[in-house]
């Protein structure tokens, strides 16, 4: 006969009903004992030579609730095409959205995919953008991977032929697709195993705690007490703390606030006014089409009432240049545009409006760290919406110098760049206008933002009179520089595993 542990019997015998060879997940399903309890039998049992332990890594793909939508209704892609057919053979995006009942918030995107699979001609007419298609497109590679993982509610990759596994990847670029590195235990009774259950298995009589009677009583001179491994593994157990990009954020802001900043303060929902017109973007700029800015769909304009002795200066600027030196963008201002409701496309809108705040201090430093929002495809690079720390120095005597000075401190302080560098480029409110780019060991240069010192035709309308030096930067980058992440949707995923394993900063 063989003695052990009441737990260990009973998984020994388990896995005999099995078999002798089960998954670890079988074995738990299979038996009335705790996760904690297993683990510890199975311990035991392996240090005894009983059993076998073997461990696999799989990767499971689940589609979200938006990609099991478009198995079954198609892509949105190919129903716009199948729209542009339906309508003649020709229709404007917005026509074939409808009538294909394709939410405004991804004719974007499916214009992007119908691109680059060449599905449709498109051409742009009147500022609308004109489809033409010529016939229904072969089914993808990717509407055939969407198809397959579509039949189960989870597949492992290794399930999914080889030449779809690229598709894989496409379909997690667009959020289509979750998957999951799991690792699966497996484990099997060896030759020893089988012996001893074989010559029979008995469990001793033991006793794990000692209690007031056993003591009273002092019978616990003579019972026999369990003894304990305390080397084996337990349940592993989380404790709560901030989502991780989250905490760094705060941090940040904190970091900022110590070097004597100030917090901007704005609404996402924000006038065309501030997100362009104040800061001298032509009102004919692409930045402003639909391509780049999300739109509030509403009849309803905006309001500049409490801000309209700045509304004439900043139109005639944009007209003929005002008081500023400058010839103006030479177009006439549209009163009407200005009024407009979008999505804030970038955190310099709070800049504008910091700067004519009757709060303003001159000399002051202000920062905000804001979510933005653009028209993107989604990759392991771009979001349609990013967080974006933006930053603005007002004061006399500034110079590049001062703003350069802060960027590569932001940089190396706050990113952990091992080397800094600039580049010249162009924005519209700005000049000079510099872009920053910080270098990482075994990460490469990342691109972090756009910086330089505002231009005239900004900040005299404003009623600002001396040099404002500004920065925007990408924080979501910022972040992955510097805890070595390659892909950002990791940044918002609702990876639980990857979650509990990101460190305290």
């Amino acid at each position: 006969m063989v003695e052990m542990r009441e737990n260990e019997a009973e998984v020994i015998r388990t896995l005999q009903s099995h078999s002798g060879n089960c998954s670890f997940d079988e074995l738990l399903g299979t038996t009335k004992q705790s996760d904690a309890a297993v683990t510890r039998a199975l311990t035991a049992l392996q240090e005894s030579r009983l059993i076998r332990v073997t461990e696999t890594d799989q990767v499971l793909l689940r589609l979200t609730e938006e990609g099991l939508d478009y198995a079954k209704r198609g892509l949105p892609e190919r129903r716009i095409v199948q729209a542009v057919l339906e309508l003649g053979g020709e229709a404007t995006l917005e026509q074939a959205a409808k009538h294909a009942n394709v939410p405004s918030n991804l004719m974007s995107v499916a214009l992007g995919w119908m691109k680059s699979s060449r599905w449709c001609e498109v051409s742009s007419q009147f500022q609308k953008i004109v489809l033409r298609a010529a016939g229904i497109p072969d089914k993808t590679d990717v509407e055939r991977t969407l198809e397959l993982l579509s039949s189960k509610p989870e597949l492992s990759l290794e399930e999914v032929p080889q030449d779809l596994r690229q598709m894989v990847e496409v379909l997690k670029r667009r959020q289509l697709l979750t998957s999951k590195r799991q690792r699966r235990r497996y484990i099997e009774l060896t030759s020893q195993g089988w012996k001893a259950l074989e010559q029979g298995i008995t469990v001793p009589s033991e006793v794990s705690d000692l209690t007031p009677e056993l003591i009273a009583s002092q019978r616990w001179k003579s019972v026999s007490f369990r003894k304990y491994n305390i080397a084996a593994p337990v349940t592993p157990t989380w404790p709560g703390k901030k989502q991780p990009y989250r905490q760094f954020l705060d941090k940040l802001k904190a970091r900022l606030v110590s070097l004597g900043f100030k917090e901007m303060t704005g609404p996402s929902v924000e006038l065309m006014f501030f997100n362009c017109d104040a800061l001298f973007m032509p009102q004919d700029h692409p930045a402003r089409e639909i391509h780049d800015i999300y739109f509030v769909k509403t009849d309803r304009q905006g309001d500049l009432g409490e801000y309209r002795h700045f509304v004439d200066p900043v139109a005639q600027t944009h007209e003929n240049g005002w008081k500023t030196g400058s010839t103006g963008w030479g177009h006439r201002y549209s009163r009407d545009e200005a009024l407009k409701l979008i999505l804030r496309s970038q955190g310099t809108a709070l800049s504008a409006r910091t700067l004519v705040s009757k709060d303003l201090q001159i000399p002051g430093k202000y920062f905000s760290i804001v979510r933005c929002f653009r028209p993107d495809q989604v990759d392991r690079t771009h979001l349609t919406e990013f967080n974006q720390v933006e930053g603005i120095v007002v004061g006399a005597d500034l110079s590049l110098r001062d703003l350069l000075g802060v960027l590569e401190r932001f940089a190396v302080d706050i990113a952990g760049a091992d080397k800094v560098r600039f580049r010249p480029d162009y924005f519209p409110f700005t000049e000079p206008s510099v872009e920053l780019q910080a270098y990482k060991e075994g990460y490469g240069w990342l691109e972090f933002g756009g910086s330089g010192i505002f231009r005239p035709e900004l900040t005299l309308p404003l009623g600002i009179q001396v040099p404002v030096i500004a920065w925007g930067i990408g924080v979501d980058r910022l972040y992955m520089m510097r805890t070595g992440i390659d892909d950002i949707r990791m940044l918002f995923a609702q990876d639980l595993d990857w979650i509990r394993k990101q460190k305290v900063l």
